[in-house]
């Protein structure tokens, strides 16, 4: 079986926004609020880091599940690993996640600036310099045979699609207009030259867009 190139729960705005400006420690998402693009993921009973008991099942949860599954490695961009921009300064920032990442397989960070890998709990971060195909081979090794998710952010998953290399791609379109930011796309039209394309309105207000490779 093939090893697909998937993105999961990618979310954008109505406006196809899917992050803010001036980016930061403080501000993963620069201008954005992280609300206003995953709150139908936080709701869900099995969001990975929910506290309490309860939460929505459902469509919405199906996704939030299915986030791990048959996944075997991640591609990201460095913007998504963290603010930092340029030569690493120093090697203490190890991404935004914490000592337990939610990754749980190898991840592949895109960089122009090296340093050396490292691990957090069952999650190792590879800092790899090379073009979107030269780093999806690399994942794919490390994946085992199963599947590699392309996690974003904006830029990267559009220097995937560019190079006709996404089999896959779950976008959750949340009912909210932000005006200014990283867009994934005008409108999701765009993409029907390549792909074809179910959306799924949920009760969350979010709609679900899934494409999968002609």
């Amino acid at each position: 079986m093939a090893q697909l190139l998937r993105v999961q729960n990618f979310n954008v705005s109505s406006d196809g926004i899917g992050a803010g400006e001036d980016q930061s420690v403080d501000r993963p998402f620069g201008h954005v609020h992280p609300e206003q693009l995953f709150a139908w993921a936080g709701a869900t009973a099995s969001w990975p880091m929910r506290t309490d008991p309860g939460g929505s099942r459902g469509l919405d949860d199906y996704f939030t599940r299915d986030y791990p599954r048959n996944i075997g490695a991640e591609i990201m961009g460095r913007n998504k690993f963290g603010p930092q921009r340029g030569p690493w300064q120093d090697h203490e920032w190890c991404g935004w996640w914490g000592d337990e990442p939610p990754f749980r397989t190898p991840v592949f960070v895109m960089t122009h600036h090296k340093r050396p890998s490292f691990t957090l709990s069952d999650t190792t971060f590879h800092f790899v310099e090379g073009d979107p195909a030269t780093v999806l081979e690399q994942a794919r090794e490390a994946a085992q045979g199963k599947d590699v998710r392309l996690g974003g952010g904006v830029s990267t998953i559009r220097q995937f699609l560019d190079a006709g290399l996404v089999d896959t791609m779950h976008v959750a379109v949340s009912p909210v207009e932000l005006g200014s930011g990283l867009r994934l796309w005008e409108s999701p039209d765009e993409l029907l030259d390549r792909f074809h394309l179910d959306v799924v309105p949920s009760p969350s207000g979010v709609t679900h867009h899934l494409f999968w490779r002609k």
